[in-house]
């Protein structure tokens, strides 16, 4: 529960710092957004040990699926969050399924073509995406007559993030979650104990495809468009950086390091256009100094105060 409680202090802050500013607000949901993606990544990537780059795919399924069921149908459009991560699962279990034999640079070099030949078929797929420029004047979201403000927007997404970090935390330390993250280690032992790894594996896969393109559907939604160069492998790359800095041994970590992956790129003139190279770098002297990340670092600092008030 201290990650959680730690979650909603941040996230309370983040608020308050907000306020009616559009460009702080735009900052917040783009970081939910890479949250999100790194929360997809980290299912199937740290926990169950199979790199997959094909996340730019999964969350520009999530944004189009925004994008159509906006332009293209009357319905209600939160039905965009459950049909996008619903498609984006079933990919990711066939994509999955093709590539079963592959693992390590393999693999991560197939998805990643896949990822860019999926950006190459929305340019091409005109009648069904709008082609190089995408899909725009998304409708208001109507929940029963209620139509969120772009602040209630923010809040939402800082909140989603909230709950999808404490479950994929909790599913982490289930029986299911130490299984998986035995299989990573291990995967004989775990195929001596009668589990399928294959299967389990797919399950990681579906899980990280879905919360991805939860969190690309978010950005469509608050930017008002999605087109082919929105998801992006920048942001694919980044996703990978996201948790190792923050923290590997806990979901948590992911949202630490989309924060500061979205400050650093976005946020601080003075160091935007090489935030990407001080985030490599980053990545670099956390690894050398304290490999389990900024929130590893300050649970091993609490412990150690903890020990000290104790002792006095």
């Amino acid at each position: 529960m201290g990650g959680l409680a730690l979650g909603v202090a941040g996230a309370v802050v983040m608020l308050l710092w907000v306020g009616a500013d559009g460009y702080k607000q735009t900052l917040v949901t783009t970081t939910a957004t890479y949250a999100l993606v790194a929360l997809g990544m980290y299912v199937p990537y740290l926990m169950a040990g199979s790199l997959s780059m094909a996340y730019g795919a999964y969350a520009g399924i999530g944004g189009y699926a925004v994008g159509l069921m906006s332009n293209r149908t009357e319905l209600p459009l939160w039905l965009a969050w459950i049909l996008g991560p619903i498609v984006a699962a079933i990919l990711a279990v066939l994509l999955g399924l093709v590539t079963r034999r592959l693992s390590g640079f393999f693999l991560a070099a197939v998805t990643l073509l896949f990822g860019m030949a999926f950006s190459a078929w929305l340019v091409d797929a005109e009648g069904i995406s709008g082609g190089s420029g995408g899909l725009g004047n998304i409708r208001a979201l109507n929940l029963l007559g209620w139509e969120p403000s772009p602040y209630q927007v923010v809040v939402g997404s800082v909140v989603l993030v909230c709950v999808v970090a404490f479950l994929l935390d909790r599913l982490r330390m289930s029986p299911w979650g130490v299984v998986v993250r035995t299989m990573r280690d291990a995967p004989s032992a775990v195929e001596a104990a009668g589990v399928r790894v294959p299967v389990l594996t797919l399950v990681a896969l579906a899980i990280g495809a879905a919360v991805a393109a939860i969190g690309g559907g978010l950005f469509t939604y608050a930017a008002g468009s999605v087109a082919p160069e929105t998801f992006t492998l920048n942001l694919v790359f980044l996703a990978i950086f996201m948790p190792l800095i923050g923290g590997a041994g806990t979901p948590w970590g992911a949202v630490v390091g989309a924060t500061l992956a979205v400050q650093l790129t976005l946020n601080f003139p003075a160091v935007a256009t090489s935030g990407t190279l001080i985030l490599a770098l980053g990545v670099l002297v956390i690894m050398l100094i304290a490999p389990r990340g900024i929130v590893g670092y300050a649970d091993a600092l609490r412990k150690r105060v903890q020990g000290l008030v104790r002792r006095g």
